[in-house]
């Protein structure tokens, strides 16, 4: 071959290409060594609120006088204490006239014109005015004997009956007669005898014959099942369930030691005696006077004990304002961390996640929220966090979701009260590994885009849903979920319009766009397609693009066509920064797309965004923002289209990449050196490498140990060879030398590197007048070439089995066809020539 056919031969510009080879396994490898390369970020940081509280600092329910409160004060008075009323959620109205009783009346207090039981004499010997005043009453306590054996209460039945029968359904006469307290102010003072609650020794009032009235079944026919139900529960009253209740109101007026375990104790077994009965639910006749007595033991202010409270108050189906209190109180006790324990040796969470599935929005949204509430303290918590997950509570999140967004609560009322805490409680969720099979198989993923969309205007659940979106969306599996979700793309535009100030919130949906766009082209071309996409996420760049007052960039001449630039609140240069980081990594990864590609590059609001930024920040202060526009822009001179505004401005990005390439970041060295590779092509941007030296500087990254650092530097070289002078200051430099050793080290575990690298060799020694390589370094580059072009011989050295196709393929088409070249311009013949 003659030095004019070698001079015609030699190669063109290196242009990196995207591998063309059918995809395997091992491409992944290959993957960020293509011209076009997806870029990586941390995913946004959040910190945890130390204060757990319904709605933070930051909430825009921070200043409103009306949402519900976190902190509050309760009492026993607070509760309403007959809770007999049937729980249908429908209020009757009004009786046009007033009936009257033929009791005489006391305008006073209403409670005297009632007969009353005897006075409990222990009470006149105390001198106190009751029950409530003996148990408000701290440190008088005595210990009581535990109670005795449990009974078997089959046992205690009227044994006629055969076995137990339905319990009896209607309420007592003395049901009829408790009169409720008020629920903001104490209620009239009443012996323990008033309250339905026996003392030793003292008549309660209550008789086993007070059950046996019923309705009969026919006329003439006289069936006494409802009667024997009544006797059966009188006898379950009188020897387990009384004896229970005068027990805890004993113990609670002692004050000795153990007196807390010992209450707690007892409320057990009331439960399990209540449960053992058959009579939990609204299904004893009786319950009024067990929720008094329960509601007392609030005023004794032991988290602990109020839990065994809360849960057996629940088990007895407590409604309206009691139900509210009840979740408040477990609410209450939730708020502080070390309570935890407590929730985790209780089955509480149990009741509350059934209060979640069963209550309506509509009768007790303000009991659902405070139940969230407290799932949303708990889930913080990773033990928790666990039985959380266990117990089913995403299943629960989905339906409540469900059931509130066709509440038609858009406005910061109680639907989207409750939906803060909810997605809040979420958002913990999806930090457990475990969580994520669960929300794809529950389609919270979808669920939670509903939700945006129809509380678009409120920024506390569009930031929750954004962080759970951010944690899920760099798993594959909900990423093709939240994909498949129909115009989930155009939603987050609108919202990062919308919220464009909010910087947390924009800044996780930008990183969710990023882990959407990373690995599927349908996703980058779906979101360059979605109307006013690039408007929008320009007028983001240059909303926080972070300028000095005195820069000549502080008041950039725009395009009239741009939007006008929206103000933010102030933020830190860091805050910004982290915004621009996620957002030139959506331009990145979208312009790897063949259609968008050419479309960026076009862009002159992009490209113009893009350089300012390298003028303006520094790598010291701002690393991985300038790596990821060295990264953008190194996508976009992919894109040789004659419209590419980055193809007419080649000479100023290689001036204002020159920095990076010249810092003490390596990452930053590495994508300028990419950068350079691409730009390289233009003759215009090799001159101003040479007469500004930095050819000097690639020469030495060849003694890199990093094979992705050796690759970038070889296409830049091979580029610099193709001018006649540059491939003598080249050789000046060693690089032809280098280039040989860097064969001879990568090449067996590397065929793409190995190709390159024989590509600029043969670019630098094919001109065919000069003599670059001396002798001994022709025969060694003979003897590596020789060795390598023997494929059954170079495959052995590949150890990994998984690896050896992809490497076979990478030997055939990348390193074979220029080393067969380069090997017959190396015979000695065509040196004689």
């Amino acid at each position: 071959m003659t030095s004019m056919e070698r001079k015609h031969e030699m190669c063109s510009p290196f242009i990196p290409r995207r591998n063309s080879l059918r995809k395997t396994s091992a491409e992944i490898v290959s993957e960020a060594r293509q011209s076009l390369r997806v870029q990586s970020t941390r995913r946004p940081f959040t910190p945890r609120d130390g204060h757990r509280q319904l709605f933070g600092n930051s909430s825009v329910r921070a200043d409103q006088d009306n949402r519900p409160p976190s902190a509050f004060s309760l009492h026993a008075q607070n509760f309403d204490a007959p809770d007999s009323r049937p729980g249908s959620g429908t209020r009757l109205s009004p009786l046009d006239h007033k009936p009257k009783f033929p009791v005489p009346s006391n305008a006073e207090d209403p409670f005297k014109a009632f007969p009353k039981p005897p006075t409990d004499p222990l009470e006149v010997k105390r001198g106190l005015p009751g029950a409530r005043a003996r148990l408000l009453r701290a440190g008088s306590l005595t210990m009581l004997s535990p109670i005795e054996g449990h009974v078997d209460v089959k046992e205690k039945l009227n044994p006629g009956l055969g076995k137990k029968q339905p319990s009896a359904k209607r309420l007592s006469t003395s049901d009829h007669t408790e009169v409720r307290s008020g629920s903001h102010r104490p209620g009239p003072r009443r012996t323990a005898s008033e309250s339905g609650i026996m003392q030793p020794g003292v008549d309660s009032g209550i008789r086993p014959t007070e059950c046996k009235a019923g309705p009969r079944t026919g006329p003439g026919n006289g069936d006494n099942s409802t009667s024997t139900e009544g006797d059966a529960e009188s006898v379950v009253w009188n020897n387990m369930i009384a004896p229970l209740l005068q027990q805890l109101e004993r113990v609670a007026a002692g004050s000795s030691e153990g007196s807390l375990d010992r209450l707690c104790d007892l409320c057990n077994g009331l439960h399990g005696a209540l449960a053992e009965a058959d009579m939990l639910g609204r299904r004893c006749k009786r319950r009024s006077g067990i929720l008094r007595t329960l509601f007392r033991l609030i005023d004794l202010n032991s988290a602990r004990l109020n839990l065994h409270i809360a849960k057996l108050c629940l088990a007895l189906c407590v409604s309206g304002n009691n139900l509210l209190n009840i979740c408040k109180l477990i609410f209450q006790i939730s708020r502080s961390e070390s309570n935890d324990i407590l929730f985790q040796n209780n089955s509480i969470i149990d009741t509350l996640l059934s209060i979640l599935s069963n209550e309506d929005v509509s009768s007790s949204g303000e009991a659902l929220l405070y139940c969230v509430g407290t799932l949303k303290f708990l889930s913080g918590n990773s033990a928790i966090l666990r039985l959380l997950l266990d117990k089913n509570c995403i299943g629960v999140a989905q339906k409540l979701i469900q059931m509130l967004c066709t509440a038609g609560d858009t406005n910061f009322t109680i639907a989207g009260h409750i939906l803060v805490q909810l997605t809040a409680s979420l958002r913990n969720l999806a930090d457990h590994p475990d969580s994520r099979p669960l929300f794809v198989s529950h389609s919270l993923l979808s669920e939670l885009c509903v939700v945006l969309r129809q509380h678009r205007k409120d920024p506390d659940i569009c930031t929750n849903i954004s962080r759970i979106y951010s944690k899920l969306s760099s798993y594959s599996e909900c990423r093709l979920a939240l994909a498949q979700t129909p115009d989930c793309y155009q939603l987050f535009l609108e919202l990062l319009s919308k919220h464009h100030q909010k910087q947390d919130l924009v800044v996780r949906l930008l990183f969710t766009l990023g882990n959407l766009t990373a690995k599927s082209d349908e996703a980058r071309l779906q979101l360059f397609q979605c109307n006013g996409c690039m408007d929008t996420l320009l007028q983001l760049y240059n909303t926080y693009q972070c300028r000095d007052d005195d820069s000549p960039h502080a008041h950039p001449q725009k395009d009239p066509s741009s939007l006008s630039e929206p103000q933010v609140p102030p933020l830190s240069v860091q805050e910004g920064e982290d915004v621009l980081v996620k957002l030139v990594r959506v331009l990145a990864n979208m312009c790897i797309h063949p259609s968008v590609g050419p479309a960026l590059a076009a862009n002159t609001t992009c490209i113009q965004l893009l350089m300012e930024t390298l003028e303006l920040r520094s790598v010291q202060e701002s690393e991985e923002l300038l790596v990821n526009v060295a990264a953008t822009i190194n996508n976009l001179s992919f894109y040789q289209e004659q419209s590419s505004v980055l193809r007419r401005s080649q000479l100023t990005m290689a001036k204002l990449v020159l920095k990076l390439v010249l810092s003490s970041s390596m990452d930053a060295v590495l994508e300028a050196t990419r950068v350079y590779g691409n730009l390289t092509q233009s003759k215009d941007v090799r001159d101003f490498i040479m007469q500004n030296k930095v050819h000097q500087f690639v020469v030495t990254l060849l003694d890199s140990k990093s094979t992705e650092m050796c690759f970038s530097a070889c296409g830049v070289l091979t580029n610099l060879a193709l001018d006649a002078p540059s491939r003598v200051s080249l050789s000046a430099e060693g690089a032809a030398t280098k280039l040989v050793d860097c064969l001879k080290d990568f090449g067996p575990g590397d065929w793409q590197l190995a190709g390159q690298i024989c590509q600029a060799l043969w670019n630098m020694i094919g001109g065919g007048s000069e003599r670059l390589l001396d002798t001994q370094e022709r025969e060694s580059l003979l003897e590596i070439l020789t060795t390598y072009l023997d494929g059954e011989e170079a495959l052995k050295w590949v150890e990994n089995e998984d690896m050896r196709d992809y490497h076979k393929a990478c030997w055939e088409l990348e390193f074979l066809p220029v080393a067969q070249k380069l090997m017959k311009m190396l015979q000695p013949a065509d040196w004689t020539s």
